[in-house]
Protein backbone atom coordinates (compact mmCIF):
# COMPACT_ATOMS: atom_id res chain seq x y z
CA UNK A 1 0.00 0.00 0.00
CA UNK A 2 1.29 3.52 -0.96
CA UNK A 3 1.80 5.98 1.43
CA UNK A 4 -1.22 7.80 3.04
CA UNK A 5 -0.87 11.84 3.50
CA UNK A 6 -3.65 14.31 4.15
CA UNK A 7 -3.80 17.92 2.56
CA UNK A 8 -5.80 20.26 3.35
CA UNK A 9 -6.45 23.43 1.29
CA UNK A 10 -7.50 27.08 2.74
CA UNK A 11 -10.10 29.31 1.71
CA UNK A 12 -7.45 31.65 -0.02
CA UNK A 13 -6.33 28.65 -1.83
CA UNK A 14 -10.18 27.90 -3.22
CA UNK A 15 -10.64 31.58 -3.18
CA UNK A 16 -12.09 31.42 -6.87
CA UNK A 17 -12.99 28.98 -9.42
CA UNK A 18 -9.31 29.28 -11.14
CA UNK A 19 -7.84 28.31 -7.60
CA UNK A 20 -9.46 25.44 -7.14
CA UNK A 21 -8.86 24.19 -10.91
CA UNK A 22 -5.12 24.58 -9.70
CA UNK A 23 -5.72 22.96 -6.17
CA UNK A 24 -6.86 20.07 -8.28
CA UNK A 25 -4.04 19.73 -10.31
CA UNK A 26 -1.69 19.61 -7.25
CA UNK A 27 -3.99 17.01 -6.09
CA UNK A 28 -4.13 15.17 -9.46
CA UNK A 29 -0.01 15.29 -9.65
CA UNK A 30 0.27 13.82 -5.63
CA UNK A 31 -1.52 11.47 -6.64
CA UNK A 32 0.87 9.89 -8.72
CA UNK A 33 3.46 8.96 -5.69
CA UNK A 34 0.63 8.87 -2.85
CA UNK A 35 -2.60 7.77 -1.33
CA UNK A 36 -4.72 11.02 -0.71
CA UNK A 37 -7.26 12.72 2.17
CA UNK A 38 -8.46 16.07 0.78
CA UNK A 39 -9.39 18.22 3.13
CA UNK A 40 -11.29 21.81 2.31
CA UNK A 41 -12.09 25.04 3.92
CA UNK A 42 -14.56 27.17 2.99
CA UNK A 43 -13.89 29.66 -0.37
CA UNK A 44 -12.17 32.99 0.57
CA UNK A 45 -13.94 35.02 3.51
CA UNK A 46 -17.58 33.28 2.82
CA UNK A 47 -17.42 31.99 6.35
CA UNK A 48 -17.76 35.78 6.84
CA UNK A 49 -20.70 35.83 5.34
CA UNK A 50 -22.45 33.13 6.73
CA UNK A 51 -21.88 34.86 9.76
CA UNK A 52 -23.20 38.14 8.59
CA UNK A 53 -25.89 36.61 7.45
CA UNK A 54 -26.46 35.06 11.32
CA UNK A 55 -26.23 38.42 13.07
CA UNK A 56 -28.86 39.55 10.48
CA UNK A 57 -31.28 36.95 11.02
CA UNK A 58 -30.73 37.31 14.48
CA UNK A 59 -31.87 41.18 14.29
CA UNK A 60 -34.53 39.93 12.61
CA UNK A 61 -33.46 41.60 9.17
CA UNK A 62 -34.44 38.48 6.78
CA UNK A 63 -33.95 40.85 3.76
CA UNK A 64 -29.96 41.35 4.28
CA UNK A 65 -29.68 37.62 5.56
CA UNK A 66 -31.14 36.18 2.14
CA UNK A 67 -29.18 38.85 0.36
CA UNK A 68 -26.48 37.65 1.86
CA UNK A 69 -27.03 33.85 0.85
CA UNK A 70 -27.80 34.96 -2.67
CA UNK A 71 -24.84 36.48 -3.60
CA UNK A 72 -22.79 33.42 -1.97
CA UNK A 73 -24.90 31.38 -4.09
CA UNK A 74 -24.08 33.51 -6.94
CA UNK A 75 -20.26 33.38 -6.05
CA UNK A 76 -20.45 29.66 -5.56
CA UNK A 77 -22.05 29.00 -8.96
CA UNK A 78 -19.10 31.24 -10.86
CA UNK A 79 -16.64 29.38 -9.18
CA UNK A 80 -18.29 25.94 -10.50
CA UNK A 81 -18.31 27.06 -13.90
CA UNK A 82 -15.13 28.33 -13.56
CA UNK A 83 -13.68 25.13 -12.39
CA UNK A 84 -15.59 22.30 -13.38
CA UNK A 85 -15.29 21.15 -17.20
CA UNK A 86 -17.33 18.42 -17.60
CA UNK A 87 -20.69 19.47 -18.40
CA UNK A 88 -22.45 16.86 -16.66
CA UNK A 89 -20.22 16.71 -13.42
CA UNK A 90 -21.22 20.69 -13.92
CA UNK A 91 -24.28 20.14 -13.77
CA UNK A 92 -24.46 17.43 -10.70
CA UNK A 93 -22.51 20.73 -8.89
CA UNK A 94 -24.75 23.46 -9.28
CA UNK A 95 -27.75 21.11 -8.60
CA UNK A 96 -25.86 20.75 -5.34
CA UNK A 97 -24.85 24.42 -4.84
CA UNK A 98 -28.42 25.49 -5.45
CA UNK A 99 -30.25 22.67 -3.38
CA UNK A 100 -27.82 24.22 -0.20
CA UNK A 101 -28.25 27.75 -0.47
CA UNK A 102 -32.25 27.32 -1.08
CA UNK A 103 -31.48 25.04 2.11
CA UNK A 104 -29.31 27.64 4.03
CA UNK A 105 -32.43 30.65 2.82
CA UNK A 106 -34.89 28.79 5.02
CA UNK A 107 -32.52 28.66 7.61
CA UNK A 108 -31.80 32.24 8.06
CA UNK A 109 -35.17 33.30 6.98
CA UNK A 110 -36.60 31.46 10.09
CA UNK A 111 -34.24 32.51 12.13
CA UNK A 112 -35.33 35.94 11.00
CA UNK A 113 -38.83 35.45 11.81
CA UNK A 114 -37.52 34.11 15.49
CA UNK A 115 -35.36 36.68 15.94
CA UNK A 116 -32.93 34.50 17.29
CA UNK A 117 -29.88 32.64 16.59
CA UNK A 118 -28.52 29.69 19.18
CA UNK A 119 -25.22 28.75 18.58
CA UNK A 120 -26.73 25.75 17.64
CA UNK A 121 -28.22 27.40 14.47
CA UNK A 122 -24.71 29.41 14.01
CA UNK A 123 -22.60 26.34 13.49
CA UNK A 124 -25.54 24.49 11.03
CA UNK A 125 -25.36 28.26 9.23
CA UNK A 126 -21.28 28.23 8.80
CA UNK A 127 -21.44 24.79 7.75
CA UNK A 128 -22.84 25.81 4.57
CA UNK A 129 -19.67 27.10 3.61
CA UNK A 130 -17.11 24.14 3.49
CA UNK A 131 -20.34 22.28 2.28
CA UNK A 132 -20.27 24.49 -0.90
CA UNK A 133 -16.52 25.21 -1.27
CA UNK A 134 -15.49 20.64 -0.82
CA UNK A 135 -18.30 20.11 -3.39
CA UNK A 136 -17.03 22.30 -6.45
CA UNK A 137 -13.41 20.48 -5.59
CA UNK A 138 -15.18 17.53 -5.82
CA UNK A 139 -16.21 18.56 -9.46
CA UNK A 140 -12.79 19.89 -10.28
CA UNK A 141 -11.43 16.03 -9.62
CA UNK A 142 -14.27 14.15 -11.40
CA UNK A 143 -13.29 16.33 -14.21
CA UNK A 144 -9.70 15.44 -14.19
CA UNK A 145 -10.78 11.90 -14.09
CA UNK A 146 -9.89 11.38 -10.28
CA UNK A 147 -11.92 8.76 -8.62
CA UNK A 148 -13.33 11.86 -5.96
CA UNK A 149 -15.80 10.67 -3.30
CA UNK A 150 -17.32 13.37 -1.40
CA UNK A 151 -17.48 13.15 2.09
CA UNK A 152 -18.86 15.68 5.06
CA UNK A 153 -17.41 15.71 8.25
CA UNK A 154 -19.98 13.76 9.43
CA UNK A 155 -19.92 11.44 6.94
CA UNK A 156 -16.22 11.02 7.43
CA UNK A 157 -17.09 10.15 11.12
CA UNK A 158 -15.87 13.05 13.12
CA UNK A 159 -18.35 12.87 15.96
CA UNK A 160 -18.03 15.62 18.86
CA UNK A 161 -19.69 16.87 22.12
CA UNK A 162 -22.44 19.34 21.74
CA UNK A 163 -20.05 21.94 22.74
CA UNK A 164 -21.37 24.21 19.82
CA UNK A 165 -19.03 27.05 17.96
CA UNK A 166 -15.60 24.68 18.94
CA UNK A 167 -17.02 20.94 19.52
CA UNK A 168 -14.75 18.61 21.16
CA UNK A 169 -14.51 15.25 19.10
CA UNK A 170 -15.35 12.20 20.76
CA UNK A 171 -11.88 9.58 20.72
CA UNK A 172 -11.46 6.88 20.41
CA UNK A 173 -15.01 6.12 18.69
CA UNK A 174 -14.03 9.27 15.86
CA UNK A 175 -10.90 7.34 15.05
CA UNK A 176 -13.21 4.08 14.79
CA UNK A 177 -15.18 5.69 12.31
CA UNK A 178 -12.63 7.31 10.29
CA UNK A 179 -10.66 4.04 9.85
CA UNK A 180 -13.77 2.30 8.61
CA UNK A 181 -15.13 4.82 6.39
CA UNK A 182 -12.20 6.81 5.07
CA UNK A 183 -9.53 4.07 5.63
CA UNK A 184 -12.04 1.96 3.44
CA UNK A 185 -12.63 4.49 0.64
CA UNK A 186 -8.81 4.40 0.32
CA UNK A 187 -8.75 0.58 0.29
CA UNK A 188 -10.40 0.74 -3.04
CA UNK A 189 -8.58 3.44 -4.42
CA UNK A 190 -10.89 6.18 -3.95
CA UNK A 191 -9.95 9.72 -3.36
CA UNK A 192 -12.16 11.10 -0.23
CA UNK A 193 -12.76 14.44 -0.18
CA UNK A 194 -13.89 15.58 3.24
CA UNK A 195 -15.31 19.20 4.29
CA UNK A 196 -12.91 20.66 6.70
CA UNK A 197 -14.51 22.42 10.18
CA UNK A 198 -17.56 20.71 10.52
CA UNK A 199 -18.45 17.80 12.81
CA UNK A 200 -21.60 16.18 14.33
CA UNK A 201 -23.00 14.97 17.31
CA UNK A 202 -23.62 11.23 17.84
CA UNK A 203 -27.54 12.01 16.88
CA UNK A 204 -26.38 13.69 13.90
CA UNK A 205 -26.36 17.60 15.05
CA UNK A 206 -23.92 19.45 13.21
CA UNK A 207 -21.40 21.30 15.14
CA UNK A 208 -18.34 23.03 14.45
CA UNK A 209 -14.31 22.31 15.35
CA UNK A 210 -13.57 26.45 15.96
CA UNK A 211 -10.94 28.40 14.85
CA UNK A 212 -8.78 26.63 12.91
CA UNK A 213 -11.05 23.95 12.54
CA UNK A 214 -10.10 22.47 8.71
CA UNK A 215 -6.79 22.36 10.10
CA UNK A 216 -7.91 20.12 12.87
CA UNK A 217 -10.26 17.88 10.40
CA UNK A 218 -7.08 16.79 8.84
CA UNK A 219 -4.84 15.84 11.52
CA UNK A 220 -7.83 13.82 13.45
CA UNK A 221 -8.22 12.27 9.87
CA UNK A 222 -4.29 11.93 9.58
CA UNK A 223 -4.25 10.42 13.18
CA UNK A 224 -6.91 8.23 13.06
CA UNK A 225 -5.33 6.96 9.62
CA UNK A 226 -1.83 6.37 10.74
CA UNK A 227 -1.11 8.71 8.12
CA UNK A 228 2.71 9.94 7.78
CA UNK A 229 1.78 13.40 7.02
CA UNK A 230 -0.15 16.11 6.76
CA UNK A 231 -0.12 19.46 4.63
CA UNK A 232 -1.80 22.32 5.40
CA UNK A 233 -1.39 24.50 1.94
CA UNK A 234 -2.01 27.89 2.30
CA UNK A 235 -1.26 30.98 1.07
CA UNK A 236 2.25 31.70 2.67
CA UNK A 237 5.57 29.62 1.89
CA UNK A 238 5.68 28.67 5.86
CA UNK A 239 5.98 29.69 9.08
CA UNK A 240 8.04 32.98 9.79
CA UNK A 241 10.19 34.14 12.04
CA UNK A 242 8.64 36.88 12.97
CA UNK A 243 5.94 39.15 11.08
CA UNK A 244 7.22 40.27 7.79
CA UNK A 245 4.83 43.12 8.20
CA UNK A 246 7.53 44.42 11.28
CA UNK A 247 10.60 43.23 10.65
CA UNK A 248 12.01 42.98 7.15
CA UNK A 249 14.00 40.43 7.90
CA UNK A 250 12.05 37.70 8.64
CA UNK A 251 12.82 34.36 7.40
CA UNK A 252 10.95 30.86 6.47
CA UNK A 253 11.51 28.45 9.40
CA UNK A 254 12.62 25.31 7.41
CA UNK A 255 11.84 23.02 10.66
CA UNK A 256 10.27 23.39 13.65
CA UNK A 257 9.38 21.07 16.61
CA UNK A 258 5.71 20.20 17.62
CA UNK A 259 6.52 21.63 20.88
CA UNK A 260 7.82 25.25 19.33
CA UNK A 261 4.90 25.10 17.39
CA UNK A 262 2.92 25.37 20.49
CA UNK A 263 3.91 27.83 21.76
CA UNK A 264 4.12 29.69 18.14
CA UNK A 265 0.37 28.85 18.25
CA UNK A 266 -0.28 30.37 21.44
CA UNK A 267 1.30 33.34 20.73
CA UNK A 268 -1.17 33.78 17.70
CA UNK A 269 1.38 32.51 14.81
CA UNK A 270 -0.64 32.72 11.27
CA UNK A 271 -1.90 29.09 10.44
CA UNK A 272 -1.31 27.40 13.74
CA UNK A 273 -3.86 26.23 16.57
CA UNK A 274 -2.65 23.92 19.46
CA UNK A 275 -5.74 21.94 19.02
CA UNK A 276 -4.57 20.82 15.42
CA UNK A 277 -1.01 19.82 16.43
CA UNK A 278 -2.00 17.62 19.46
CA UNK A 279 -2.81 14.56 17.61
CA UNK A 280 -0.02 14.22 14.91
CA UNK A 281 2.30 15.27 17.88
CA UNK A 282 1.02 12.47 19.79
CA UNK A 283 1.63 10.24 17.09
CA UNK A 284 4.41 11.68 15.54
CA UNK A 285 3.12 12.83 12.25
CA UNK A 286 4.67 15.15 10.72
CA UNK A 287 2.93 18.75 9.47
CA UNK A 288 4.45 20.60 6.28
CA UNK A 289 3.32 24.17 5.76
CA UNK A 290 3.15 24.84 2.10
CA UNK A 291 2.11 27.63 -0.63
CA UNK A 292 -0.88 26.68 -3.17
CA UNK A 293 0.67 29.75 -5.43
CA UNK A 294 4.62 28.58 -4.89
CA UNK A 295 4.52 25.06 -4.27
CA UNK A 296 8.46 24.41 -5.57
CA UNK A 297 8.87 25.60 -2.16
CA UNK A 298 9.90 23.46 1.07
CA UNK A 299 7.79 25.40 3.07
CA UNK A 300 7.92 24.50 6.92
CA UNK A 301 8.55 21.25 8.60
CA UNK A 302 6.84 20.65 11.98
CA UNK A 303 7.74 17.38 14.01
CA UNK A 304 9.67 15.89 16.78
CA UNK A 305 13.31 17.18 16.03
CA UNK A 306 13.75 21.11 15.66
CA UNK A 307 16.79 22.90 13.17
CA UNK A 308 19.77 23.27 15.46
CA UNK A 309 21.09 25.19 12.92
CA UNK A 310 18.88 28.32 12.61
CA UNK A 311 20.28 29.00 16.20
CA UNK A 312 19.03 29.34 20.12
CA UNK A 313 15.92 31.34 18.82
CA UNK A 314 13.27 30.61 16.34
CA UNK A 315 10.91 33.39 16.24
CA UNK A 316 9.68 36.11 18.27
CA UNK A 317 6.12 36.73 18.10
CA UNK A 318 3.68 39.27 19.56
CA UNK A 319 0.36 40.32 20.18
CA UNK A 320 -1.13 43.45 20.68
CA UNK A 321 -5.26 42.67 22.19
CA UNK A 322 -4.09 41.93 25.65
CA UNK A 323 -4.39 43.27 28.94
CA UNK A 324 -2.28 43.07 32.19
CA UNK A 325 -3.67 43.13 35.37
CA UNK A 326 -1.61 42.77 39.01
CA UNK A 327 -3.65 41.97 42.15
CA UNK A 328 -1.44 43.61 45.37
CA UNK A 329 -2.49 41.87 48.82
CA UNK A 330 -1.31 41.67 52.51
CA UNK A 331 1.91 39.71 52.06
CA UNK A 332 0.61 37.35 54.75
CA UNK A 333 -2.14 36.03 52.64
CA UNK A 334 -0.41 35.84 49.67
CA UNK A 335 -1.06 32.18 48.78
CA UNK A 336 -4.85 32.82 49.78
CA UNK A 337 -4.75 35.96 47.23
CA UNK A 338 -3.17 33.83 44.11
CA UNK A 339 -5.43 31.17 44.80
CA UNK A 340 -8.26 33.08 44.66
CA UNK A 341 -7.07 34.63 41.31
CA UNK A 342 -6.69 31.39 39.45
CA UNK A 343 -10.23 30.54 40.89
CA UNK A 344 -11.65 33.48 38.86
CA UNK A 345 -10.11 32.55 36.07
CA UNK A 346 -10.95 29.32 35.86
CA UNK A 347 -14.58 29.88 36.74
CA UNK A 348 -14.71 32.83 34.21
CA UNK A 349 -13.14 30.00 31.27
CA UNK A 350 -10.22 32.66 31.11
CA UNK A 351 -6.82 31.17 30.28
CA UNK A 352 -4.15 33.55 30.66
CA UNK A 353 -1.22 33.99 28.33
CA UNK A 354 1.12 34.73 30.87
CA UNK A 355 1.43 34.21 34.92
CA UNK A 356 3.84 36.26 36.80
CA UNK A 357 4.10 36.23 41.02
CA UNK A 358 6.42 38.24 43.27
CA UNK A 359 8.18 35.77 45.61
CA UNK A 360 5.87 36.63 48.63
CA UNK A 361 2.93 35.86 46.91
CA UNK A 362 1.77 38.95 47.53
CA UNK A 363 1.09 40.61 43.95
CA UNK A 364 0.39 38.61 40.65
CA UNK A 365 -0.03 39.79 37.55
CA UNK A 366 -1.59 38.20 34.59
CA UNK A 367 -1.82 38.96 31.28
CA UNK A 368 -5.13 37.90 29.42
CA UNK A 369 -7.25 38.72 26.05
CA UNK A 370 -8.26 42.01 26.23
CA UNK A 371 -11.64 41.47 25.62
CA UNK A 372 -12.18 39.98 28.43
CA UNK A 373 -10.50 42.18 30.62
CA UNK A 374 -14.10 43.88 32.14
CA UNK A 375 -15.49 40.40 32.55
CA UNK A 376 -12.30 39.63 34.61
CA UNK A 377 -12.17 42.71 36.27
CA UNK A 378 -15.44 42.05 38.34
CA UNK A 379 -15.10 38.88 38.96
CA UNK A 380 -11.56 39.63 40.80
CA UNK A 381 -12.98 43.28 42.64
CA UNK A 382 -15.99 40.54 43.67
CA UNK A 383 -14.35 37.37 44.46
CA UNK A 384 -11.06 38.73 45.84
CA UNK A 385 -10.85 42.14 46.51
CA UNK A 386 -13.83 42.36 48.79
CA UNK A 387 -13.49 39.30 50.04
CA UNK A 388 -10.24 39.11 51.26
CA UNK A 389 -10.94 42.88 53.04
CA UNK A 390 -9.05 45.06 51.03
CA UNK A 391 -5.95 44.98 48.20
CA UNK A 392 -5.51 46.66 45.19
CA UNK A 393 -6.29 46.10 41.50
CA UNK A 394 -4.21 47.96 38.62
CA UNK A 395 -5.53 47.33 34.64
CA UNK A 396 -3.44 48.38 32.30
CA UNK A 397 -5.38 47.61 28.36
CA UNK A 398 -2.22 49.99 26.47
CA UNK A 399 0.28 46.81 26.46
CA UNK A 400 1.45 44.18 24.48
CA UNK A 401 3.04 40.34 24.81
CA UNK A 402 6.08 39.60 22.90
CA UNK A 403 7.08 36.15 23.26
CA UNK A 404 10.82 34.72 22.21
CA UNK A 405 10.40 30.78 21.03
CA UNK A 406 13.50 28.55 20.49
CA UNK A 407 14.27 24.76 21.69
CA UNK A 408 17.93 26.28 21.43
CA UNK A 409 17.36 28.30 24.53
CA UNK A 410 17.37 25.11 26.86
CA UNK A 411 20.71 25.05 29.18
CA UNK A 412 21.99 28.26 27.15
CA UNK A 413 23.64 30.39 29.74
CA UNK A 414 22.82 34.08 29.14
CA UNK A 415 19.24 33.96 26.71
CA UNK A 416 17.29 36.52 29.25
CA UNK A 417 20.08 38.93 29.18
CA UNK A 418 20.81 39.28 25.62
CA UNK A 419 16.93 39.15 25.18
CA UNK A 420 16.71 42.14 27.81
CA UNK A 421 19.84 43.98 26.90
CA UNK A 422 18.27 44.14 23.12
CA UNK A 423 14.86 45.83 24.45
CA UNK A 424 16.88 48.47 26.57
CA UNK A 425 19.21 49.62 24.06
CA UNK A 426 15.82 51.00 22.62
CA UNK A 427 15.43 52.50 25.92
CA UNK A 428 11.88 50.25 26.06
CA UNK A 429 10.92 49.50 29.52
CA UNK A 430 9.81 45.37 30.20
CA UNK A 431 6.38 45.84 32.55
CA UNK A 432 6.51 41.98 33.01
CA UNK A 433 8.68 38.64 32.58
CA UNK A 434 7.85 35.00 32.31
CA UNK A 435 9.56 31.83 31.43
CA UNK A 436 8.14 28.67 31.88
CA UNK A 437 10.25 25.40 33.18
CA UNK A 438 10.43 24.13 29.43
CA UNK A 439 13.06 27.05 28.67
CA UNK A 440 11.02 27.22 25.21
CA UNK A 441 10.35 30.71 25.71
CA UNK A 442 10.85 33.97 27.33
CA UNK A 443 8.08 36.25 27.20
CA UNK A 444 7.79 39.76 28.14
CA UNK A 445 5.19 42.45 28.43
CA UNK A 446 5.93 46.24 26.94
CA UNK A 447 3.76 49.49 25.81
CA UNK A 448 1.89 48.99 23.05
CA UNK A 449 3.27 51.64 21.17
CA UNK A 450 6.58 49.99 21.85
CA UNK A 451 6.12 46.83 21.05
CA UNK A 452 7.72 46.55 16.71
CA UNK A 453 10.84 48.15 17.80
CA UNK A 454 10.71 45.98 20.75
CA UNK A 455 10.35 42.59 18.47
CA UNK A 456 12.70 44.32 15.07
CA UNK A 457 15.46 44.53 18.33
CA UNK A 458 15.14 40.81 19.58
CA UNK A 459 14.64 39.05 16.29
CA UNK A 460 18.50 41.63 15.47
CA UNK A 461 19.94 40.14 18.29
CA UNK A 462 19.23 36.48 17.60
CA UNK A 463 18.09 35.60 14.54
CA UNK A 464 18.89 38.36 12.06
Amino acid sequence: MREVQVWKFGGTSLGSGERIRRVAGLIAEGLRSRDLVVVCSAMGDTTDQLMAAADAAAKGDSQTATAVVRAIQEEHLKACGEAVEDAQVRREVERFVISRTEELEKVVTSASLLREVTERTRDLIASFGERLSTRIVWGALRSMGVDAVYLEGFEAGIVTDDSFGSANPLMPLTAQLVRERVGGLLAQGKVPVVTGYIAATRDGIITTLGRGGSDYTATLIAYSLDAKEVWLWTDVDGMMSADPRVVSTARVLRRISYDEAVEMAYFGAKGLQIRTLLPAKEKGILIRIRNTFNPESEGTVIGDATDREMGVTKAVLFTRNVSMLTVKGDVLRGGVLSARVLAVLERLGVVPLMISQSVSSSSISIVLPRQVTDVVVRGLERDVITELGGGELEVERDVAAVAVIGEGMKGTPGVASRVFTAVASKGINVRMIAQGSSELNISFVVKERDVEEAVRAVHAAFIA
